[in-house]
């Protein structure tokens, strides 16, 4: 019997803190020998835009990191600087808009896009109600300076769509860069633009806060359809024809996860989203957030595959944009549903 106070000499309790310390080193080697997530670096431009919806569900709820990977966002102020981080070889992947396939070889092959997860390029454009609405019409628009993120940014190519659409020539505005956050609503009230062509939820906010008056949009089939006459392409995953290649696991891993989220997405209540997105995303009011992703809902309603005859009239509208004597791939070589397809039969 022990009479010293010395419980630690206890045969029983020696045996009792040797299996705890056996099975503690057994969790700590097992975590420890878990490999760390690989890193797929995402160059894209306006990152708390509803533009990137899909992607952020698939990074917030898990589905990427149940496959090892971890996603490392590269923050742009424009498309046109996310695709120079792709086409440079900074960015594994670029989220952003499918006429960046169209994209010359000036600084490196063009991409592919491999994932479409919506349907409308869900981009508006809106008039300043500093404007005199009253003098709506080609004549009156003749001069006027359109606030863009970047030219060749999916908001150059809408706004440039509805330009020639109002039978104005493309010397006939002035197309202002001023990026896709803070100082574009800045350069709107301060009176440096006339009009705005930006993501959601920003022009939903200023919609509704009085501040401009949608003259086209394309969060909507309906509005996609009136200003393109048809459907075409919107928000993708983009990437080098290499790394489709070289890197298939990471490819079908992002297309997994995107199908999921879509998937996940067509049930999701108002509690689900704020529940998901952090708050960064809501710009400040979760309201128009939310009202925002009401009116491109429908958008999201896609299992990832790229339709060809949307490709080709957004190519037809993107070769009249090009400046003459140039021009891109053919639209066959813009895109592939290889991976997406898998994913859809695994998946959806």
């Amino acid at each position: 019997m022990n009479t010293s106070g010395d419980y630690s000499s206890s045969p029983l309790d020696r045996g009792k803190r040797n299996l705890l310390l056996t099975g503690a080193l057994a969790w700590g080697a097992s975590v420890w020998a878990q490999p760390a997530p690989q890193r797929i670096r995402v160059a894209l431009a306006a990152r708390y835009s509803l533009f990137h919806l899909p992607l952020t569900l698939a990074d917030q709820l898990g589905y990427l990191r149940k496959s090892g990977w971890s996603v490392e966002w590269l923050p742009q102020e424009s498309g046109a600087q996310a695709l120079a981080q792709l086409q440079s070889g900074q960015a594994d992947v670029l989220s952003g808009s499918f006429e960046h396939a169209f994209a010359t070889a000036d600084k490196g092959a063009a991409p592919q896009a491999f994932f479409m997860f919506a349907r409308t390029p869900q981009i508006s454009l809106g008039l300043s109600t500093r404007q005199s609405l009253q003098a709506y019409g080609a004549a009156a628009l003749r001069g006027s300076r359109i606030g863009i993120s970047a030219r060749h940014s999916g908001t150059h190519w809408v706004a440039s769509q509805w330009v020639h659409q109002m039978g104005l020539l493309p010397d006939e505005v002035q197309y202002v860069e001023v990026g896709s956050a803070t100082a574009a609503v800045e350069a709107l009230r301060s009176g440096q633009i006339d009009l705005l062509c930006n993501p959601e939820p920003q022009m939903t906010g200023l919609e509704l806060r009085g501040e401009l008056v949608l003259v086209a949009e394309t969060r909507s089939l309906s509005g996609t359809r009136k200003l393109f006459g048809g459907l075409v392409p919107g928000s993708c995953l983009l990437t080098r024809p290499e790394v489709l290649q070289r890197q298939a696991a990471m490819v079908q891993a992002l297309c997994d996860g995107m199908v999921l989220a879509l998937k996940w997405l067509r049930t999701a209540g108002p509690t689900d989203i704020l529940r998901t997105v952090p708050s960064p995303y809501w710009m400040g009011d979760r309201a128009v957030y939310l009202g925002a992703l009401e009116r491109l809902r429908e958008a999201f309603f896609t299992d990832g595959q790229i339709d060809g005859e949307a490709v080709m009239l957004a190519w037809r509208h993107h070769q009249r944009l090009l400046t003459p004597g140039r021009s891109g791939p053919p639209p066959g070589r813009a895109y592939t549903n290889e991976f997406a397809q898998k994913s859809r039969q695994r998946l959806a």
